[in-house]
């Protein structure tokens, strides 16, 4: 049977504060709303800008992540799952739906002052927390001397 995949891929801007709650076994759970954009040329040939709104939950320690380093419009990439539920409606007896997207993994964009307090850095289920910041800066130059040094015959292959 051929193999069948369900990813999501985001990079968006949070809509709001993220939302942390907790199970009554105590499990942390985090909702919050992505905002993508995309940008398309209309029929008369001017740019228009549509927003899409993103329903994303967050368990376990990444939510515990979100809701400590993430504000609204916090900067974040997020891989996870498509994950619809049902139920009926209590006041028209309607069959309702809701499809949200299960966050596995967890990347924070946003510099400090840029939609929260979190630093560049990332959290992967099963990888030590991030949002750590990380020095970003150009690498220092070599001098130009060591370089022009090395003969043919120094390289190894």
């Amino acid at each position: 049977m051929p193999k069948s995949v369900n990813k999501v891929i985001l990079v968006g801007n949070l809509g709001k504060d993220p939302e942390l709650k907790f199970t009554p076994q105590g499990t942390p759970v985090a909702k919050f709303t992505v905002a993508t954009n995309e940008g398309y040329k209309d029929k008369s040939g001017q740019w228009q800008e549509r927003t899409e709104w993103h329903n994303v939950i967050a368990w376990q320690r990444t939510a515990e992540i979100v809701g400590e380093y993430l504000k609204k419009g916090s900067k974040v990439y997020i891989e996870g799952r498509l994950q619809t539920s049902s139920w009926d409606d209590k006041e028209t007896g309607q069959k309702r739906y809701k499809t949200e997207i299960v966050a596995n993994d967890l990347v924070l964009l946003s510099g400090r002052g840029e939609g929260g307090e979190a630093g560049a850095g990332g959290y992967s289920r099963g990888a030590a927390a991030g949002g750590g910041t990380y020095d970003q800066s150009q690498p220092h130059q070599q001098e130009e001397s060591h370089a022009t040094n090395i003969q043919d015959e120094d390289i190894p292959f």
